[in-house]
């Protein structure tokens, strides 16, 4: 029982050590404020999904579906003739002509900016990472974050100059995109589960989210995808702790409005995760229990069954040594 307790007040601790790094939102404003590509690339994110993608949401509800109804009233109005409204088939009308305006400003706006959005930020993503990479590394970076910058460039010219090492990183990303693809539907699939259904989904998101903000720093410096996943099952507590602001900012949203608001708020939490000293962190907590750990949680187990299933389907003889699943 003791041991138990100890082990719960030890997640505990890890969970609040990971929820706080994730809140580290002044330590994204000095990166910003070192590099004006990382501040550029920053507003561009939130211009494009707060200013555009969420403001025409506040426009369609506030303005444009009010002047519909006005237009289009579902009930006759009090004032005027009441012959109109005798005819029952008048306000059916009015009512399916509204929904029919609000579908196509859906279908020629909406849709078409959110597929436009998705793309753009993926990008911008990835700038935002390699930006703020950077910006740690020319100024005063502690020692693991200044190891990470200067390989950030000797990896990259390595693996190209070695062949084996580019085909192992390409397989690598193909793995790493349909283990990731699979964990998704795994989180989606944990939804419908009646009781327990949205507290795993919680869980299981903030998970996904915490490694999408970590895999941008971990290929700038070169970590091996069999040691990112070691690495993150091994600390799941403190990566649930730092997923979970994600998931919290999104998760009471409509779907629409959960994407702009996260596509605002995951740069930020890509640039908190890219400063992170998660090792650091995870480490004094382990001096703190005489080195005692929360043991490893296959968090991506049944993903990697599903994957390595699927790939299956291409028998393609690899050239070299790829480990992408030893750490299963």
């Amino acid at each position: 029982m003791d041991d138990l307790r100890a082990k719960l007040k030890q997640t505990s601790l890890l969970w609040l050590d990971g929820f706080r790094d994730a809140c580290c939102i002044p330590r994204v404003v000095i990166y910003c404020l070192r590099s004006r590509q990382l501040a550029i690339r920053t507003g561009q994110c939130f211009l494009l999904n707060g200013f555009i993608f969420l403001g025409s949401i506040f426009i369609l509800n506030s303005v444009i579906i009010p002047t519909l109804q006005w237009i289009l009233p579902d009930q006759c109005p009090h004032i005027g003739s009441q012959e109109l409204c005798l005819f029952d088939g008048i306000s059916k009308f009015y009512s399916f002509l509204r929904l029919g305006l609000i579908q196509l400003f859906y279908v020629l706006w909406f849709y078409p900016l959110y597929v436009f959005s998705f793309i753009l930020s993926s990008m911008w993503y990835n700038d935002i990472a390699k930006y703020g990479f950077l910006a740690i590394g020319k100024h005063g970076p502690t020692t693991s974050q200044q190891e990470q910058s200067s390989s950030l460039n000797a990896t990259q010219i390595d693996k190209r100059a070695d062949l084996g090492g580019v085909m192992i990183g390409i397989a690598e990303q193909v793995y790493s995109v349909v283990l990731l693809s699979f964990f998704f539907l795994e989180v989606y699939v944990t939804g419908f589960i009646p009781y327990m259904g949205k507290a795993l989904n919680i869980l299981l998101l903030s998970w996904m989210y915490a490694y999408y903000c970590f895999e941008y720093k971990w290929n700038f410096s070169g970590l091996s995808l069999d040691k990112r996943l070691d690495f993150f099952e091994s600390n799941w507590a403190f990566f649930a702790g730092f997923g979970n602001p994600c998931v919290l900012a999104v998760f009471f949203f409509s779907p629409l409005v959960s994407y702009g608001v996260m596509a605002i708020l995951f740069p930020l939490f890509v640039l908190t995760a890219t400063g992170s000293d998660a090792d650091k962190l995870i480490t004094s907590q382990r001096k703190k229990w005489k080195g005692a750990g929360l043991g490893r949680l296959p968090i991506f187990y049944a993903a990697d069954y599903f994957s390595m299933r699927a790939l299956s389907f291409f028998p393609l003889k690899p050239q070299g040594p790829i480990q992408v699943n030893k750490a299963f």
